[in-house]
């Protein structure tokens, strides 16, 4: 019995003997179709890739639980209008939107540069340039733009870190932001609701200093009220009886006695209507809208805190510069990728024809060409 080896051996000598009468073909095939490729690649315009990578914002959970916590079932309305977390993803997608796109269009004028008929095929050709990732491990956002012109490669990639600064001045991403912006609105409602509790619990006769007031201390204003101007009118009475009506002192008098008896009206109305269901519902009301404001109010400092304190801040580690070498096209590596999968099919086809040929000869009854 033969050895592995041997037989080995055997099947490689039986190659080289079925390939050694095309030796020039597969010598000389391949090195014309890589002279050839490497030709075709010079016609082929350079392409350059800068690239740059940022720290993206950074989020405090701590503080936003702690901030959450304090307000109970409000907490996990707040929390659910902020479900979302911030991630490198949706900066990655803020970034390739449509208006990001059309603004880097615009500026760098790349409609004409791409020649693009329509905005739509600009921003496709755009889009298949550029390359975005973020790394899992240390966080970083790295963003990869190819370009026919090494300085717009580079200040295409810049633009796309300063188009993100300002999306994210303007779009609640972070996690303090929605808070913050979930507040502001809450609290733009509340103010409108109070706004409007005050005119309601005013149009019962309350005036607006009583309005911080309770009922029993809006009562005991109006018995003093009562009790000054019952006084007024025995002072006035007593200057009458001595003094004629045109003397300053008695017009003086008349018209002290006079404002008393107004505020006393106002302050009888008021007390008439906090007798009534109304009044006690009305003020109910208000109360209520003032307690939520103040609590939305200081739930929207905090958020606005620690919104400040956390800040959007971009930071870049490697500014994108203008690459000095072209990224593609590459010529070596092309041309001999060319020559090689040119001798790879050229055996194939070498050893498949052999095997053909050695079939028809060895079916009996088949005339061997000679």
């Amino acid at each position: 019995m033969e050895s592995p080896d041997r037989t080995l051996g055997q099947v490689l000598l039986d190659v080289g003997r079925q390939l050694r009468p095309q030796w020039l073909l597969l010598a000389v095939a391949p090195i014309v179709v890589g002279g050839l490729t490497l030709g075709a690649t010079l016609l082929i315009p350079p392409t350059y890739t800068a690239t740059t990578t940022f720290l993206p914002p950074q989020q405090s959970q701590t503080m936003a639980s702690a901030a959450l916590s304090s307000l109970g079932a409000l907490g996990g309305i707040a929390a659910g209008a902020a479900g979302i977390k911030s991630s490198a993803e949706q900066y990655i997608a803020l970034m390739q939107s449509v208006t990001v796109s059309d603004r880097i269009i615009d500026q760098f004028e790349l409609r004409k540069a791409y020649d693009a008929k329509y905005q739509v095929d600009a921003r496709k050709t755009l889009l298949q340039g550029v390359r975005m990732s973020s790394g899992k491990k240390d966080g970083l956002i790295t963003v990869e733009v190819d370009d026919s012109s090494p300085q717009r490669a580079a200040d295409i990639a810049n633009r796309y870190v300063d188009e993100l600064r300002r999306m994210t001045a303007t779009i609640a991403v972070t996690e303090a932001q929605q808070r913050r912006a979930f507040f502001e609105g809450k609290l733009r409602e509340s103010r409108e609701r109070l706004t409007q509790a005050q005119k309601t619990l005013q149009a019962t006769g309350f005036n607006p200093d009583a309005l911080k007031t309770e009922p029993k201390s809006a009562a005991e204003s109006y018995a003093k009220l009562k009790a000054e101007a019952t006084s007024a009118e025995v002072r006035l009475k007593t200057l009458r009886s001595t003094l004629s009506d045109n003397t300053p002192e008695v017009q003086q008098q008349a018209a002290a006695l006079a404002a008393i008896r107004e505020q006393l009206s106002r302050a009888a109305q008021a007390t008439e209507s906090a007798n009534g269901s109304d009044y006690i519902g009305h003020y109910r009301e208000f109360k209520y809208q003032e307690a939520l404001f103040e609590l939305y109010a200081r739930q929207f400092e905090v958020a606005r805190t620690d919104e400040s304190r956390e800040g959007a801040l971009i930071q870049v580690v490697d500014p994108a510069t203008p690459p000095e070498r072209k990224s593609k096209p590459k010529r070596t590596y092309t041309a001999a990728s060319a020559g090689a999968a040119t001798l790879i099919l050229l055996l194939a086809w070498v050893l498949f024809l052999r095997r053909q040929f050695v079939v028809e000869t060895s079916t009996p009854g088949r005339a061997v060409p000679t």
